[in-house]
């Protein structure tokens, strides 16, 4: 009955998305990269990525990190920390741009 279905609407097990080749490396590699770099260097976890961003010989990827857990939660201190990487996904770069307590809102 399955079979049925793909064969009407064309769709196959085949059609597949073509695998990206690793001398091109897309934003989601880079922020991986990044977050596992940034997380073996300053021994804090990352909390997410807040931009991601092409610089000409790589990527600029900004980290959101886990500085110092308090309770509750929401006074705990994060950083965001720009993280450059290159194409192959190694670090060239790191710096903290901002410190901020988790229930701080944006200004």
């Amino acid at each position: 009955m399955a079979e049925n279905r793909r064969a009407r609407t064309g769709h196959t097990a085949a059609k597949t998305a073509a695998p990206r080749s690793s001398s091109r490396r897309g934003p989601e590699d880079a922020a991986r990269a990044a977050c596992e770099s940034l997380e073996s260097l300053i021994r804090h976890p990352a909390e997410g990525v807040s931009a991601v961003r092409r610089i000409d010989d790589g990527w600029c990827v900004v980290v959101d990190v886990l500085e110092v857990p308090r309770i509750p939660d929401t006074t705990s201190l994060l950083a965001s920390y720009e993280v450059q990487i290159d194409e192959r996904g190694e670090l060239k770069e790191y710096s903290r741009v901002r410190r901020y307590r988790r229930g701080s809102a944006d200004e």
